[in-house]
């Protein structure tokens, strides 16, 4: 059986910080950025633990501004 893999892609310019996704993820793979801001002066959230994503999407329903994509990648 292949297993699955999961990747995220986040629009940073458009993300305010809410940390909604961050607090939604069961596999804590967002979070933050700590010292950075986006053009709008946000701490954007970005994957701080890629390896761990489950590809499960609960970041991307729970985004307000919909900067979240998930994608699953099948691995042989």
């Amino acid at each position: 059986m292949a297993k699955i893999k999961g990747a995220v892609t986040i629009d940073v310019e458009k993300c305010k910080g809410c940390s909604l996704c961050v607090t939604a993820c069961p596999a804590s793979v967002l979070s933050l950025q700590p010292k950075e801001v986006n053009n709008r002066g946000y701490h954007f959230a970005f994957m701080c633990a890629p390896e761990q994503c489950i590809g499960c999407s609960s970041c991307a329903l729970v985004c307000p501004d919909a900067c979240i994509e998930v994608y699953r990648v099948k691995l042989d």
